[in-house]
């Protein structure tokens, strides 16, 4: 023998299915956040290392030349050189550009 759900009973279902997806949808978006941050920090770590290294490989020379040159010329280039490139390095970086996120099918 089959017994009938009532209207309330109906609307309490409905509503633990709508909570049920919420939940899913809820925990999908986190899942996410949590990937993007990661990803931030590895990239970030990533770039730290690699300035770190180059540095070290600039002063190095710049050390050497200075310590042991005799030639004036050879000075300057060894200076204004890496000043240059971390010039153009810092004004890139500095320079703010604002992208609008692609939404899903590739339009604006």
């Amino acid at each position: 023998m089959m017994t009938q759900l009532t209207p309330l009973e109906i609307m309490i279902g409905v509503a633990v299915l709508v909570a049920l997806i919420g939940l899913r949808r809820a925990s999908a978006r986190a899942a996410r956040r949590a990937s993007e941050a990661a990803r931030t920090g590895t990239r970030l770590m990533s770039l730290t290392s690699r300035v770190l290294i180059t540095a070290t490989g600039i002063v190095g020379v710049q050390w050497l030349v200075i310590s042991h040159a005799e030639n004036r010329a050879l000075l300057w280039a060894v200076l204004i050189v890496p000043a240059i490139m971390a010039a153009y390095a810092l004004t890139r970086a500095m320079t703010v550009t604002v992208e609008e996120p692609r939404r899903k099918g590739g339009r604006r």
